[in-house]
Order: structure tokens, then sequence, then C-alpha cells
């Protein structure tokens, strides 16, 4: 040892404060074309690929900052039923759930809040796919009910954005169940005159898509998101024939009459205002319906003739 390694390095070490620690979250991997993006490029572009435009899957709370002006609240959302059939596989269901309401910071795979969007009063439940994938149980029923009930008193459009699995296994027939309750949930929104727009998000599969997902009078997706009911592994194996290429995509779905609409994530936000607006406003479609002209009906043809 000599006075370099024994005063010099740690004199200089004291002075520069020593290796900094770097966070391993600085970079994030496009699942689709595998191109290493910045996290600040990242969070700019909405968690888009920069580089090949691909929608990546976002948490509820992000989704509602990005839908929502400045100032949304969200709903305390009523107590479901924590583990009514005290399952258990590997794990508790019990000690599963604790863990990812720790982690996702809410108690169920949905989160419901209301604001504006544009200026246009609105209530949305968004789903966490990092929740337990999303998986619909008493919780995500109890959160829909809620979300439909606060739309009608409100007055306001409700707008669900879905990410989810299906039914939660764990619950057994309790989840089942959340299929016909979210049914009647939407059939109170629009019994009430009011917009029911749903935005299918990567990806919606299960009991979600076989319920209120599909009863949207508006339905509108994610470019690439993954929509359907069972897999495609299993349909083939059913059918026993080669699914087409894109099938159960946004875009395949779009052109098969399914959706309305597939739009980016940066025009989302803009294209339900415009939707709510002329959904809200009757009197001003009519107007433009008005100043258009209508085509005249030929005249009948007299009895017995040939056309």
């Amino acid at each position: 040892m000599n006075w370099i390694s024994e005063w010099a390095l740690p004199k200089i070490k004291t002075l520069f404060g020593g290796p900094r620690e770097v966070p391993d979250n600085l970079w994030h991997k496009c699942p689709a074309c595998e191109q290493m993006i910045f996290h600040r490029d990242l969070e700019r572009a909405l968690h888009v690929c920069p580089h090949c435009g691909h929608h990546l899957r976002i948490g509820a709370k992000q989704r509602l900052d990005i839908t929502f002006d400045p100032g949304w609240q969200r709903i305390e959302l009523p107590k479901a039923p924590m583990d009514p059939l005290r399952f258990r596989d590997q794990r508790r269901y019990a000690d599963r759930l604790k863990e990812a309401q720790a982690r996702a910071g809410q108690e169920d795979a949905v989160m419901v809040a209301h604001g504006a969007i544009e200026g246009h009063r609105a209530v949305i439940a968004a789903f966490e796919f990092s929740f337990l994938g999303g998986s619909m149980g008493a919780g995500v029923g109890e959160a829909l009910v809620t979300a439909a009930k606060l739309a009608v008193l409100q007055d306001a459009p409700l707008i669900v954005f879905t990410a989810s699995g299906g039914a939660r296994m764990q619950e057994g027939a309790i989840s089942l169940m959340q299929m016909p309750r979210t049914v009647i949930a939407t059939r109170m929104v629009k019994e009430a005159g009011l917009p029911f727009i749903v935005v299918l998000c990567d990806p919606t599969t299960g009991g979600v898509t076989a319920s209120f997902a599909m009863l949207g009078d508006l339905q509108l997706a994610e470019p690439g998101a993954l929509i359907g009911f069972a897999g495609a592994r299993v349909i083939e194996q059913t059918v026993r024939e080669k699914l087409p290429e894109g099938f159960q995509r946004a875009e395949y779905l779009l052109e098969h009459g399914i959706l309305d609409m597939v739009v980016r994530r940066s025009e989302m936000r803009a294209t339900l205002a415009r939707l709510i607006g002329l959904l809200r406003m009757p009197e001003a479609a009519a107007e433009v319906a008005e100043g258009e002209p209508v085509p005249a009906l030929p005249p009948p043809a007299p009895a017995g003739a040939q056309a």
C-alpha cells in the first residue's frame, strides 16, 4: 500500500461524494420493435413508442390524468366482500389481494372519477391491468354500478376504459354474477338518455368483453389493442382453421364492423370531447342535418305498373 491508495483516493472519493446510485428504470424497451426509449421521452409521448407507434399499457391514474382536464376528483368506492370464498391455490387469495392493493394504491381493479374533458362533464371508470390482470370480481362490479349511478346523478356521460383478462377466477360464480350486474349498470345510463362510451384498451378479453364492454353507444379502441373473448389458440383448436392475420386486433375489428373508431392515444381526449359535444347537443346536430339538401323520393308507381 502507498500514499495514493491510503491517502489520495479516500480524499478524492470524499471530495466527489463517491459513486452515485443510478435508477434502473431510466430506459424502457418497446415490446413491439424492441427499441430502447428514455423514460422522459416515453412520458412525453404518452407511453407510445416514438419509433413504431406501439401503444404501451398505462395505469388507471395515468389514464385519468391524460383524459380529464386538471382538477378531476376520484370517487371513494364501496368496499366489496374480501375473499368471499376463502379461495386458496399456491397462496391465499386474501394475501394476493392485499399485495395488489398495496402495489397499485387502490382497492380493486377499477378507479372511478368525475371531472371535465375539454369543458364537457364526464364520469370515467378506468381499469388497472396491473391489479390482478384487471380481472372482474365483486369490487369491479360495485365500481361500475357506482360509476353508472354517479353519471345519472350528475347528468353526465359515462366513459369506461377497459383493460382486463376477464372474470376473476378466485371469486368463482360471484365474479360471473358481475356480468349481468354491469349490463344492468349500462342500462341505467342509457335509460337516463346519457351517452355510454367504451374505449377498449390492450387487452380486453373474457367476461368483460362478453358483458358491458360491447354495449357502448360508441365503441372506440386504441391501435393494436387485443380484443376478444377466448384466446386465438383456443379458437384455432376449436374451429380447426388458421385464423387470419391480425385477428382480434383493433384494426381487424374496425374493418369487420365491431368498432366505430380506432383512435391514437394522443388524439383520444380531443375525440372524446368532440363525441360528447355531438351526443349531448342534439340541436346542433339537427342544424347540421337541416343544412344539407334531402333528395326527394320518386313518386309511387301506379297500381299494376311493372317496376
